[in-house]
């Protein structure tokens, strides 16, 4: 029976040098970080060097990273906190039509608390125009938060020009980079961003830690109440291990980005190559332009057919894959980002997102196209709406 991984998207799996990491600080390094003791102050070496860490990765300062359980706690916390700060000034946000669910209902939760939010909509490759956002700033914007990468079809957004967008009109900018960060190289002063979220299992970190990035000097109210840590900032104790888990993935995954990118680009774009050789109807969709999408990204349309009957079969064949946003799958709606991007709704309901990693291989690839295509051939066959020409 094959066991083959093509959701990298919704997770990795822990990688061997963030794990042997990891180790010590379950067993031996055991103190709260936060404790005065000699326990304490050994775990709090290890949190404070992972923060450095994280830092130095994304051209930050440690004192601008927050840790977080994960990146929907960040998303929540720039999006909540900042409208708790600036809330004065005015109670308008920007974001797009195709955000992650994070961002999406954090906005829904403002918007019942008197907030109004503008969604941008995009192209039918999902970018957002950079003039429908300059459009869209008011005098009571206080925030745009629109994604790095988008978790479904791989966009990405041209966020150093959207966020110079922002700025010019005295705007903060959000961005949710969990799909991004591990895979694009950025630096966040270049970026201008003013907050960024991560998440650590999205790069072979452990899941339950994620972080976000505070621009220096830029206030933003507590999500989580409680004691001193985080700098006061964010109330729990801290996940030590996690923490460095975290930093050990994600400098693996900057060091190693450029080769990753290479093979597992090179896996991704023979996928879509024999796909689109062997079956018929159907949309690839998302940016055209590799340079411009997750290099590990392929999203489909089959026509005709649910998605949900392409993933039981090739689940009987050991292959895993997605419909869509692992945050979304218990969902029985059709995707936000499809529709966003003009894929008719029957469609979209017969859409599968397959994301490569570093641990597939070329036979990998061979086997998932041979699978689908007897897959997409039997649904057919079944499907009172199709009829080969």
């Amino acid at each position: 029976m094959k066991n083959i991984y093509l959701d990298n998207a919704a997770t990795t799996p822990l990688s061997e040098k963030a794990f042997e990491a990891m180790k010590p600080y379950f067993t031996d390094v055991f103190g709260n970080a936060n404790s005065q003791h000699a326990f304490g102050r050994e775990a709090a070496k290890a949190v404070a060097d992972a923060r450095q860490t994280i830092a130095e990765c994304i051209g930050a300062k440690p004192s601008e990273i927050y840790f977080t359980s994960c990146g929907t706690e960040a998303d929540n916390w720039a999006l909540k906190g900042i409208a708790s700060q600036l809330k004065d000034k005015g109670k308008h946000i920007v974001t797009s039509v195709i955000e992650h669910p994070a961002i999406h209902t954090a906005c829904k939760q403002l918007e019942k608390y008197g907030w109004e939010i503008t969604y941008l909509p995009v192209d039918g490759q999902g970018f957002v125009s950079a003039r429908d956002l300059e459009n869209a700033l008011r005098e009571d914007t206080v925030l745009v938060s629109i994604m790095y990468a988008n978790n479904e079809i791989g966009t990405v957004q041209p966020i150093g020009e959207l966020c110079e967008i922002a700025h010019k009109h005295g705007v903060l900018f959000h961005t949710d980079a969990v799909q991004a960060t591990g895979a694009i190289k950025y630096d966040v002063k270049e970026l201008g961003v003013d907050l960024l979220s991560m998440s650590a299992h999205k790069f072979y970190g452990p899941k339950g830690m994620g972080a976000l990035y505070v621009r220096n000097g830029l206030r933003i109210e507590k999500l989580l109440a409680g004691g001193e840590q985080e700098r006061a900032h964010r109330g729990g104790t801290t996940n030590t291990a996690g923490a460095v888990g975290m930093a050990v993935a994600l400098k693996d995954a900057v060091d190693h980005m450029e080769e990753n990118a290479k093979y597992v680009g090179g896996l991704r774009d023979r996928f879509v190559s024999k796909v689109l050789e062997r079956i018929d109807d159907i949309y690839y969709n998302g940016a055209k332009d590799n340079s411009k999408r997750l290099y590990n990204n392929a999203n489909f349309s089959f026509r005709y057919i649910e998605g949900e009957s392409i993933l039981f079969s090739l689940d009987l064949a050991g292959i895993c894959a997605s419909s869509g946003s692992a945050c979304s799958s218990g969902s029985l709606e059709p995707s936000r980002t499809l529709l966003a991007i003009g894929v008719p709704i029957g469609t979209a309901h017969g859409s599968i997102r397959f994301t490569f990693g570093k641990n597939n291989t070329v036979e990998d690839v061979d086997y998932t196209v041979d699978e689908l295509v007897k897959t997409v051939e039997k649904l057919r066959a079944m499907s009172p709406l199709y009829k080969k020409n």
